[in-house]
């Protein structure tokens, strides 16, 4: 008898950590993966409210789960420290997974993976892009310093007009 209440006893406390295990895997926070210790947004109008109260640039990823262009850029995006600590602390972060209707979210085509950059006016910068002329909000995985550089250019004119413009 003894026999068979260990077996039992064995069999739920598997049968527990695979349930444990397979809830651990389905859980999705709002970073996706691009950087769980950054605190994301979950909509752009919450990003634009937050970034207007915090003075901060508000940084839009807009990507797909299974791109394999949106998968490599994840990787190098979450690889680059720099990055990482500048999307932290100096900006409202968004990710989307699902291509928006809005037409003010692509100036350029909808297309994925692209990053964009939204000033207090509402309008996705123009003068903060990638190198790329035919989609010019897109990033490669081996453009990441040049994105930083862009992070760093976004955070500097938006500072510069919040000083300018007190009002917002």
């Amino acid at each position: 008898m003894q026999h068979w209440t260990a077996c039992v006893l064995l069999l739920f406390l598997v049968f527990c950590e695979v349930s444990s295990e397979r809830e651990k895997k389905t859980v999705q926070t709002l970073s996706r993966g691009w950087g769980d210790d950054i605190n994301w947004v979950q909509t752009y109008n919450q990003g634009l409210t937050e970034m207007i109260e915090s003075k901060k640039p508000l940084m839009i990823i807009l990507h797909l789960e299974d791109c394999p262009h949106s998968k490599a850029l994840k990787k190098a995006f979450t690889e680059h420290e720099s990055i990482q600590k500048l999307a932290k602390s100096d900006f409202i972060m968004l990710n989307l997974v699902h291509e928006t209707n809005d037409i003010n979210l692509a100036p350029d085509g909808f297309y994925v993976p692209r990053i964009m950059f939204v000033d207090p006016s509402l309008t996705v910068r123009a003068d903060i892009v990638g190198k790329y002329v035919n989609r010019m909000y897109t990033y490669q995985p081996n453009d990441m310093d040049f994105l930083e550089d862009n992070m760093m250019k976004a955070k500097m004119l938006l500072k510069n007009e919040h000083e300018e413009h007190d009002d917002l």
